[in-house]
């Protein structure tokens, strides 16, 4: 197995002198208004020298967002503690975050650690438990920081993670971490007919869950028909976070979890605005507030203009020009709207993201038209977003549709919940 050494010096804390186990958590987790420090599962385990994991076959499926408050990765502090991982798993983009959307970074060596690593973006279960065998992984710990949409992949990496975990008997660990938009659901339930890879089995489009969570509601509801249960599910709690938390509110650093998702800025906008990523419109990529710029070649001041005297709550709307450096529209001059979130306790960003569409479909016909693939049902869930904007129904009738499921979806998952 080889890797480009200098592409994974570049793109991570590679060079950086190794850390001992111990966690200085304390030093960055600041306490919120009532006196609590929001401490990731991680760092709780990492103070007491990952002694819960001693002695087991360790496979951990992680990215840059799987690291500490001292700045150590977790495989790095596993390593210091004597708990050597038998092989590590890549998502989206890489264990090292260094590959673009739709990318990975292959299998190799770790050029720090010398940990197997093996290429777990697209895998099946199938192959991930081939990679279990081959690597001898008894126990699967999962620690990736999650933006809470649906269509973001790490949340079904994880749940393929499960699958294979439950085909070769291997325990599964999740580290837990907070939900950056907080713990209310939100959008359209997925209609299984239209799985796919940013979206395989049916939670609503904002699911306001942590991973944790998530694996717990996965276990029990979706894994008995497709595997059978994990044998040993365990989820290391957060301490002191609550539901009605944004990130902004932990006093935690935050890791682009993604080349994409710079800021937490980006996290709040995502759930909505990555719905252009299923239009012709340039979604932001290649500029440098991705999700939070909109627009394509032709767009002028009227979509601005008719989008602020909507008031939508919590958002504001700035006239932007934009020349992206690569995705959609590269190297061309494109118009639109900068979003900005003014309010992010009142701000919902699916009902934001539809009326930006309905709006811009119904000011600049000629301009507007979905992706020819059919990606907007995949991300959101169903053909019926789409045959709804084209049928010119308003933004209340089309978030109004999905209000029962909904409904129903928050019920569903109050058992699987861990935080108040």
């Amino acid at each position: 197995m080889t890797v480009n050494r200098r592409l994974f010096l570049a793109a991570s804390a590679l060079a950086t002198p190794m850390l001992t186990a111990g966690s200085q958590f304390a030093a960055s987790a600041t306490p919120d208004g009532r006196g609590r420090r929001v401490v990731p599962a991680a760092d709780v385990l990492a103070a007491q020298g990952w002694r819960r994991l001693a002695g087991r076959k360790v496979g951990v499926l992680s990215n840059p967002t799987g690291v500490l408050a001292n700045g150590d990765h977790i495989v790095d502090s596993l390593i210091a503690a004597g708990v050597r991982p038998v092989a590590a798993f890549g998502p989206e983009h890489g264990f090292r975050g260094s590959a673009q959307a739709g990318g990975s970074e292959g299998d190799y060596a770790d050029p720090r650690t010398d940990v197997a690593v093996y290429d777990a973006y697209g895998a099946s279960a199938d192959d991930l438990a081939a990679m279990y065998t081959k690597a001898g992984v008894d126990t699967v710990v999962f620690d990736i920081a999650d933006v809470g949409a649906r269509f973001y992949t790490y949340i079904w990496s994880m749940y393929t993670a499960m699958v294979a975990a439950a085909r070769t008997g291997a325990s599964f660990v999740v580290l837990d971490r907070p939900n950056p938009v907080g713990g209310k659901a939100a959008g359209p339930m997925l209609d299984p007919a239209f799985s796919s890879g940013v979206g395989r089995k049916p939670i609503v489009q904002q699911h306001g869950m942590t991973v944790g969570e998530l694996a717990r509601f996965f276990d029990a509801e979706f894994l008995p028909a497709d595997s059978g249960r994990v044998p040993e599910l365990d989820v290391v709690e957060i301490t002191g976070w609550r539901r009605n938390q944004l990130f902004a509110d932990t006093g935690l650093s935050w890791t682009p979890p993604s080349p994409n998702m710079p800021t937490p800025d980006t996290a709040l906008v995502y759930p909505g605005t990555c719905l252009f990523e299923g239009t012709v419109f340039s979604e932001g990529r290649g500029t440098t507030r991705p999700f939070e710029i909109i627009g394509a070649p032709g767009l002028d001041w009227r979509w601005r203009e008719e989008l602020g005297s909507q008031e939508l709550a919590g958002a504001s709307f700035r006239e932007t020009y934009f020349v992206p450096t690569f995705g959609k529209f590269t190297g061309e001059t494109c118009g639109g709207v900068q979003l900005t979130v003014t309010d992010p306790r009142s701000f919902d960003a699916i009902r934001t993201a539809v009326a930006m569409i309905v709006t811009a479909r119904r000011l600049h016909p000629g301009r507007f038209a979905w992706r020819g693939d059919g990606f907007i049902d995949k991300l959101t869930g169903s053909g019926r977003f789409r045959t709804m904007v084209d049928a010119g129904a308003g933004t209340d009738e089309i978030v109004g549709s999905w209000q029962d499921e909904l409904t129903e979806f928050t019920r569903s998952r109050r058992p699987y919940l861990l935080y108040r």
